[in-house]
């Protein structure tokens, strides 16, 4: 595969997107932050017909891809915080604009590991589009 048809695929990955067609949603709403559907995924692609849940308990995978998100976070952090900020910022207040941002991330994380998951278990196949 080509270095092109790899930034697609990393472009529908971070897009939410089938990791099999890249046209259908992964998740029933597109706003990662709407009340009540913020982890709700659909069955099925709308568009190619793939099982997004291979097997029961497929997505415990993601949470070591969540793990490895949340600890680039918690690294840049630190790097931030001694390169730039150390003598600006009490760390009392960094720690807890630090812990507040990574709350307020978690929609985010959430799905962001979800389909890094599947686009790393499922194989891009752009020719079986519209097949069930």
């Amino acid at each position: 595969m080509n270095r092109i048809a790899k930034m697609g695929l990393l472009k529908s990955a971070l897009k939410w997107k089938c990791p099999r067609c890249g046209e259908g949603e992964l998740f029933t709403s597109r706003n990662p932050y709407k009340k009540g559907e913020m982890m709700e995924m659909h069955s099925h692609c709308e568009h190619c017909g793939l099982r997004y849940e291979r097997e029961a308990g497929f997505f415990y995978g993601a949470m070591y891809v969540s793990y490895m998100l949340n600890i680039a976070l918690f690294v840049n952090a630190v790097l931030i915080w001694y390169l730039f900020v150390e003598d600006l910022v009490d760390w009392r207040i960094y720690i807890g604009a630090y812990v507040l941002i990574t709350i307020l991330l978690v929609p985010l994380i959430y799905r962001f590991s979800r389909s890094i998951w599947l686009y790393m278990m499922i194989k891009y196949e752009p020719e079986k589009r519209g097949e069930r």
